[in-house]
């Protein structure tokens, strides 16, 4: 019965393997980033806190859509654990280091997942995941512009408040 489930699969065992993978690394950025929330909000940077709450929403969003497609290539989408969520930040300036480095990680895990794709000649997932690395594109675009606020207005006196009350006025366009 499990290969004529296999069969009925659109995906090979190995991608699936690798969006589930996904799924708990989508799950796990959106931890991270609630417990970016709950730092900024404790420490007074309310804007921040507002930002990192919607990166984790969307990163929750990414996470269902990938669950999703799995079950709708007949594959067994998995509900992961998440563990060992980073509560604690030496300063403001480190939230935002690791939210960069954390969509680093993201995008080269899509990029692997696309190139193992493309070595498959699986078009369909791979056209699924053109979506992903497009909205990575914009991910660690604006998590660079966050970041590069540290520098280009400075944490001394109210250097903080200022940076915070520009967090969520970074967009990206693709124009």
């Amino acid at each position: 019965m499990k290969d004529l489930m296999r069969i009925k699969c659109l995906i090979s065992q190995d991608i699936e393997t690798l969006l589930n993978q996904q799924i708990k690394k989508e799950a796990h950025s959106s931890s991270l980033y609630l417990s970016m929330s709950s730092w900024c909000d404790q420490n007074g940077f309310d804007f921040s806190a507002d930002y990192f709450a919607k990166q984790s929403e969307e990163e929750r969003m990414h996470q269902l859509k990938l669950f999703k497609y799995v079950l709708d290539m007949g594959g067994n989408a998995i509900s992961p654990e998440v563990t060992g969520i980073k509560t604690d930040f030496a300063g403001f300036r480190e939230v935002f280091e690791d939210a960069l480095e954390a969509e680093i990680a993201i995008t080269q895990s899509f990029k692997n997942l696309a190139g193992k794709c493309h070595k498959e000649q699986d078009f369909v997932t791979m056209e699924f995941l053109n979506w992903f690395l497009k909205e990575q594109r914009e991910e660690e675009y604006k998590a660079r512009r966050a970041l590069e606020l540290f520098d280009v207005i400075g944490e001394e006196g109210t250097g903080r408040w200022e940076i915070d009350k520009h967090v969520n006025k970074i967009t990206y366009s693709e124009q």
